[in-house]
């Protein structure tokens, strides 16, 4: 018996990995886990919202509970891949969560029919229980209401819009550390310019010592230095004239290899940041992990490490006989355990210092972030309150992309125009069509008067005006779908702690299908 359940519990996981094979490749089986146990809170089963759950059920997020109120309109039909006819009535709610779950049996969905307004009015800790809240074409009022809450209670918040042809995004996050950023053409880690006791007496038996004397013991820098650099390989070829093809493809692997392999080792400015940061300079019984092995490699920079960041412990694959390779490859791997161990005993004190138990920070968690030392982002976004309070840094990112009159910027403005016409006229410009050409009067009015009280030297053309009162706020699911992807990408980063979020605003312009990000 005990035997079949184990091959019946082997079979499942050979199923899942199959069937999460292409995002397990991505962000590995511990970020599959964080989006496994993960609870996301979706506001509004719009169609942008319906579309951005359907991209974190696909993937396997633990749960989601969806908050709304509304019936099933005829609107939202036509709007929505997931509704039908039948549904109207009906709470969205429901029919959405019901629609969701089809998809993935090993996700569990909840809906609360109930207005965000009213749950913010009697019992605001009921967003403290999710991972991330999603905000889906939430009216400008609730919106700052919401952001304050999650804002108070640390809680990611992600504000989705699709407005006629423009998408919006806007992540609002206190601090979002990320150990496994991923960056693109990282550099391999291989310290020839300054190599470990362990690696130096490894290539003893290889003539490198040439270039060395050469250069006084510096790597070559420019240009002529590295041909120089590149010659001497070179002649190292015909000195291996009976070395056999392997050597020689060795070399020319090499020369090949010269500007991304012999690079000076120095710690990026970003992580002098990190190492600077208050947050890993004052520890406390609060400080989370991050901070904390971030203070521990730190010490290790300034002590073992005279002034480098742990070894990496990972080398390119290359032209070279098994047994050689893995000799190598062993080197920088061993040195790599020893640097994590080494930063491990520092923790384990600044952890002791600070009252809190050795455990509380877990081996995969050190050895995690000891392989991307060098690679660590911390991003803190702007509060929605402060970015409506329009301090002077954010008129100059406006105005510094109004020199451009069709800059995306522009779109930004004309929603925050659209909001203060209903918060003048209780409805959006354009609703009703026998309105259309009133309302262009009236939301070029509220455009002018906005630019005003912020004092924000900038001009919108007209045909912006009108372009936004013929939308009619609608949701096309054209532009919700492109929207739900783009969303679900960042919810997928928050809750893996992997991949770099943008900071802090991304618009879609579905006109000339170009979009830009812009921190306000």
């Amino acid at each position: 018996m005990a035997s079949a359940a184990v091959q019946s519990q082997q079979g499942r996981v050979s199923m899942k990995e199959q069937r999460y094979d292409r995002q397990l490749r991505l962000w590995g089986d511990h970020g599959q886990e964080a989006l496994e146990s993960a609870h996301v809170c979706m506001i509004n089963a719009t169609a942008t919202g319906t579309e951005i759950l359907k991209n974190l059920v696909l993937p396997g997020v633990g749960s989601f509970t969806i908050v709304d109120g509304n019936q099933v309109t005829g609107e939202d039909v036509g709007n929505s891949f997931f509704l039908q006819r039948s549904n109207i009535g009906q709470n969205r709610a429901q029919c959405t969560t019901e629609l969701l779950q089809e998809l993935n049996n090993d996700v569990s969905g909840n809906f609360v029919e109930e207005n965000p307004d009213k749950l913010l009015d009697n019992d605001p800790s009921f967003f403290c229980r999710f991972n991330v809240v999603i905000a889906s074409q939430l009216p400008e009022s609730t919106m700052l209401r919401l952001a304050e809450v999650l804002w108070n209670y640390s809680i990611p918040l992600l504000v989705c819009r699709t407005y006629g042809l423009i998408g919006y995004l806007r992540i609002i996050i206190k601090e979002h550390p990320v150990v496994e950023s991923h960056p693109d053409n990282a550099l391999d880690d291989l310290r020839l310019d300054n190599p470990f006791p362990e690696l130096r007496e490894h290539v003893q038996s290889y003539d490198l010592d040439n270039m060395e004397k050469k250069n006084s013991g510096q790597i070559p820098k420019n240009y002529k230095e590295k041909e120089a650099f590149r010659q001497m390989i070179r002649q190292g070829i015909l000195k291996n004239e009976n070395g056999g093809l392997e050597d020689e493809e060795n070399f020319e692997e090499a020369i090949k290899n010269v500007n991304t392999a012999v690079i000076a080792t120095k710690i990026p400015s970003s992580i002098e940041d990190i190492f600077n940061d208050d947050r890993c300079i004052n520890l406390s019984q609060q400080t989370p992990p991050f901070w904390i092995l971030a203070r521990a490699v730190k010490e290790f920079v300034a002590k073992e490490g005279q002034g480098n960041l742990p070894v990496r412990g990972t080398i390119p694959d290359m032209i070279a006989d098994s047994g050689k390779f893995i000799k190598l490859q062993n080197v920088y791997r061993d040195k790599a355990k020893k640097d994590a161990e080494a930063v491990g005993n520092y923790a384990a004190k600044m952890l002791q210092s600070i009252g809190k138990a050795p455990e509380s920070i877990s081996q995969r968690e050190l050895k995690l972030l000891c392989s991307n030392s060098a690679f660590l982002r911390v991003v803190r976004c702007r509060s929605l309150s402060d970015e409506y309070g329009l301090s002077t840094s954010n008129k100059d990112e406006i105005i510094s992309h109004m020199d451009n009159p069709d800059s995306e910027m522009v779109l930004y403005l004309m929603l925050r125009a659209v909001d203060r016409f209903f918060k003048h006229h209780g409805r959006y410009p354009g609703v009703y069509n026998y309105q259309v050409e009133d309302d262009i009067g009236k939301l070029k009015s509220c455009l002018n008067s906005f630019l005003q009280e912020y004092g924000l030297p900038v001009t919108v053309k007209d045909d912006y005006v009108h372009e936004f009162c013929r939308y009619g706020a609608a949701e096309p699911h054209m532009i919700a779908a492109f929207l739900g992807g783009a969303a679900a990408q960042e919810v997928v980063k928050i809750i893996t702690k992997q991949f770099v979020i943008f900071n802090n605003t991304y618009i879609y312009n579905g006109m000339s299908q170009t979009s830009a990000t812009f921190k306000l």
